[in-house]
């Protein structure tokens, strides 16, 4: 189990993105949420086991109307009450 902090970079608001992040991390049993910033990235903490947080990022590289450039990420300390995925408004 981990959690990570991410910003995405790219055309990632504005094309459902921080929606297409909720629903995979749902589906894949992941927490955390995901919010869009001021300066037109997206900021996400997500927590689970490295194999689904890495097929959600595969996943939305292969989306249609999202174009992730790239994104970085930290690892952070897991949380143990976290027990779903929200987005952040």
């Amino acid at each position: 189990m981990l959690r990570r902090h991410y910003i995405f970079y790219g055309r990632v608001q504005g094309v459902g993105f921080r929606y297409t992040v909720y629903q995979l991390a749902r589906h894949l049993g992941l927490t955390g949420w995901v919010r869009n910033q001021s300066d037109g990235t997206v900021e996400a903490c997500i927590q689970g086991n490295l194999q689904q947080i890495n097929q959600l990022i595969a996943s939305l590289k292969q989306e249609r109307f999202i174009r992730v450039e790239r994104f970085e990420y930290e690892e952070l300390e897991v949380l143990s009450n976290e027990n779903s995925f929200e987005v952040k408004y």
